[in-house]
């Protein structure tokens, strides 16, 4: 299950984690979006005890937005030890995803 994240809770739950973050950053009206979730939700239901997988809206959270200079959506950033430690831009296959995250541990 993934985390709804937003500007107010963003640093408690992904800066502060014990556990790798990976965060997504999309948008409703986005496509690519569209193609990416299904994707980011398996892994989060796979890697549930290993890993946090939080969504953010860059719509509604324009702070944490241009806090990580989020340009161009899909954006995925994953977290360890609430430091940026690897970041795919675009759609990509899962196996993409995977590969950045297992590299967290």
């Amino acid at each position: 299950m993934t985390i709804e994240l937003n500007d107010a809770n963003f640093d408690e739950i992904v800066l502060k984690s014990q556990k790798p973050v990976m965060v997504d950053f999309w948008a409703e009206w986005c496509g690519p979006c569209r193609i990416v979730s299904p994707i980011v939700n398996e892994i989060a239901e796979e890697y549930k005890e290993k890993v946090l997988i939080g969504k953010l809206d860059v719509d509604s959270n324009p702070e944490v937005s241009a806090k990580y200079g989020i340009r161009s959506i899909p954006t995925i950033l994953f977290f360890r030890d609430g430091e940026i430690a690897n970041k795919q831009v675009g759609a990509v296959p899962k196996s993409n995803l995977v590969r950045k995250l297992e590299e967290l541990f």
